[in-house]
């Protein structure tokens, strides 16, 4: 759940307002079907132990098509070819009234609920002893598991324009479904519209961003509000009045739409729906209301200024940020273990879980990764080419950074700091979204770290991207992020590839196998075997999938592999050919990702179709040959077009540090610009650099280009 609707979890009454283009249809008749889904949606909280009150608009334009109906059927020829009179809108109140309430009563009947009519008009909230009973009646009937409905009794309102006056207690029924809400002290007022909630303009203009909270002192007046209701008297601006108002007095307030047949039990469920107005907005926009491109060119600037730092200053922001970590431990473990508790009541699965989970020691070795990294080689201004190329021209050629990263990932906490201390080892600047389940965990990591960075490079380095709903708007960003990294599911990986013009580097499903050939070593097959399944089930590079050679079905190495899996409690799933010889329950696919203590075991005939097997069914992450045929091993590891190809070695060593990268970034499946573990070098990019004194070109008149290569330690 979003940090800002936390306060969902403790709404147990609320108010539900439903406007006249919610109720009817553009002709003036009942939408029968939006009205029957909400009132479903009704029964349902109602059922989940919700108390919910319901005001209604509508009934003066039902009415007045009813009535317009009525005067045709009753008018003569002559009549009709006389202007028409516009109708009282009192007569057409106490029409449409009664129309409505019927088919409330009808439809909340139909599912076994029952429901009160409340007609009220502004004069009577003018009388005390009248509050006090309201408040009263509403609720012994909410005890009773009655919807009341509300509606403001147009037909005998004393108000001289009540379709334009508003000096009343409330002139309408947004303001007052904002009145009851303070009335009966209710914990949420949704008030629903014909549109998702504000824009920051048309909402049929493509340009146009949806607001999710609202925050008076940005958006009073940057909004710009179009006509009135179709057939009501408020539209959006009556809406939005209403909601200040509530939310000023602390009743949060929901703008979302009445179309959609599901939209109060997602917002009840946390998800992200409609705009939000909350007493307390103002204080998150800093957090949440930065605007994307802001937040992206800030980074750039401050990757700029960390650039221009000297070597040895990066080297001790670095440590500054190693000390900064294990100074704060404790409170890091307390986030995380809160995480963690959060994450099991809400029913996440185990493998979820244990990439959540920081173990004892973690910080101390995520410490240590940092302090690795910055006493390696400086690797900004790297010189990787020299070239005397014309007449006394100097040509280098340079390592640089990238400039801006964005980084999606899920569930791991500590791939935040692995992140963090690569993006300033290589100059970066860095936009992370962490996983809703890391909440806490990726808020007090981000804390620490940008505490450690000075001044004259800003904490703004490093932004934490709150919400899952600015990533749309960073991916439209192409000239101000550099590079999209995405760590996580396959579906999270498709969907960013799919969504941006910026280059995406990452792996999607992580499906690694592991061949055992007919020449393995019975008890280096078992080591190997065992530990890329084991040592940690739920990382990217642990066995998935193990292919056995035929002529080992019948073998004792086969049986007392398997025994081995199972006894430290993997599900093991056979392929077409296994799980008919081992009678093992047959596997969903063959490119399956557990993450978990399960396996997917599978023959091939030799090593090529071993190869063939990989290419067809893997994702060129990381596959290995467990192998004494050194013929064997050869061909397997030329011809095996994976990020990382073994022999006699596990999967799990697949990774930044232990490949003495200090840390990684993710593991790239990709063929373009970096592949497999991705460390420092991953997120630097080159630049030319050329020396002269005075050339120019001239057509080319007279210029002789040698390039000679010049040594990379010469000084200039």
């Amino acid at each position: 759940m979003d940090p800002i609707r936390a306060f969902l979890i403790d709404v147990k009454r609320l108010i539900v307002k439903v406007g006249t283009a919610v109720v009817t249809r553009h002709d003036g008749r009942l939408a029968v079907g939006r009205l029957g889904a909400l009132c479903e949606q009704l029964k349902e909280l109602n059922s989940q132990g919700y108390e919910v009150v319901l005001v209604t608009s509508g009934a003066v334009g039902l009415g007045r098509q009813r009535l317009r109906y009525r005067k045709l059927v009753n008018s003569s020829l002559a009549d009709l070819q006389n202007p028409q009179v516009e109708l009282d809108g009192k007569a057409c109140a106490a029409v449409g009234q009664n129309s409505l309430m019927a088919l409330y009563d009808t439809l909340f009947s139909q599912l076994d609920v029952t429901s009160s009519q409340h007609l009220v008009t502004d004069s009577d909230f003018r009388n005390d002893s009248f509050r006090e009973q309201l408040s009263e009646t509403v609720k012994s009937l909410l005890a009773l598991k009655v919807i009341p409905v509300f509606n403001e009794n147009d037909a005998v309102s004393t108000r001289r324009a009540p379709y334009e006056d508003s000096s009343g207690i409330f002139w309408d029924n947004d303001s007052l479904a904002g009145l009851l809400a303070m009335e009966v002290k209710a914990d949420l007022l949704v008030l629903l519209s014909d549109v998702e909630g504000l824009y920051s303009g048309p909402p049929s203009d493509p340009n146009s961003k949806p607001i999710h909270t609202y925050i008076k002192e940005k958006h009073q007046a940057e909004i710009t509000f179009g006509d009135k209701s179709r057939l009501g008297r408020g539209g959006m601006t009556a809406k939005v009045d209403a909601a200040v108002c509530a939310a000023s007095s602390g009743i949060p307030v929901v703008i979302t739409s009445g179309y959609a047949t599901d939209n109060i039990i997602k917002l009840l469920q946390g998800k992200p729906v409609g705009t939000l107005f909350h007493k307390d907005a103002h204080l998150w926009t800093s957090v949440n209301e930065v605007d994307a491109r802001e937040m992206a060119v800030a980074a750039r600037e401050c990757s700029r200024r960390l650039q221009a730092m000297s070597s040895e200053d990066r080297r001790k922001l670095l440590l500054d940020v190693a000390d900064a970590l294990e100074a704060n431990e404790s409170l890091i473990m307390a986030e995380n273990e809160a995480d963690v508790a959060a994450a099991k009541a809400d029913g996440y699965e185990k493998a979820l879980i244990s990439r959540l989970a920081l173990k004892p020691g973690k910080i101390a070795a995520l410490a240590k990764s940092i302090r690795v990294l910055a006493d390696m080689e400086e690797p900004i201004g790297h010189i990787v080419k020299r070239t005397d190329f014309a007449d006394g021209l100097i040509l280098e050629k340079t390592s640089c950074p990238l400039c801006v990263l964005l980084i999606v990932f899920e569930s791991r906490p500590d791939a935040f700091v692995q992140i963090a201390s690569l993006a300033i080892r290589t100059g970066n600047g860095l936009l992370l979204k962490g996983g809703k389940e890391a909440r806490r965990s990726n808020a007090i990591l981000h804390k620490i770290i940008t505490s450690a960075i000075p001044d004259n490079v800003g904490d703004k380095l490093i932004g934490l991207v709150a919400s899952r709903e600015d990533i749309p708007d960073l991916l439209k960003l192409d000239d101000v992020i550099d590079l999209v990294i995405p760590r996580g599911s396959n579906s999270l990986v498709s969907q960013i590839n799919n969504s941006t013009k910026i280059p995406v580097l990452g792996h999607a499903d992580r499906v690694c196998h592991v061949y055992v050939d007919k020449s393995a070593n019975p008890d280096m097959a078992k080591k190997i075997v065992r530990d890329a399944k084991i040592d940690y089930p739920a990382a990217c590079n642990t066995m998935e999938t193990l292919l056995l050679h035929q002529d080992l079905s019948n073998n004792d190495l086969l049986k007392e592999l398997l025994a081995e899996l199972r006894r430290e409690g993997v599900t093991l799933y056979g392929g077409p050919r296994a799980s008919s010889l081992l009678n093992l329950p047959r596997a969903q696919s063959l490119h399956c990702e557990y993450s978990s203590h399960a396996c997917t075991v599978e023959f091939v005939d030799d090593v090529g179709a071993a190869i063939d097997h990989i290419h067809q069914h893997g994702i060129s992450h990381t596959d290995c040959i467990v192998t004494e045929d050194r013929e064997v091993a050869e061909m397997f590891l030329h011809r095996v077009d994976s990020a990382a190809v073994f022999h006699n070695a596990n999967t799990r060593f697949c990774d930044g540090a232990r490949f003495g990268l200090g840390a990684e970034v993710g593991v790239s499946t990709s063929r373009v610009h970096a592949r497999g573990p991705v460390g420092v070098e991953g997120l630097l990019t080159t630049r030319w650099i050329l020396r002269g004194s005075g050339q120019v070109v001239d057509g080319d008149k007279g210029v002789t280009y040698s390039h000679k290569d010049l040594p990379l330690q010469t000084q200039i």
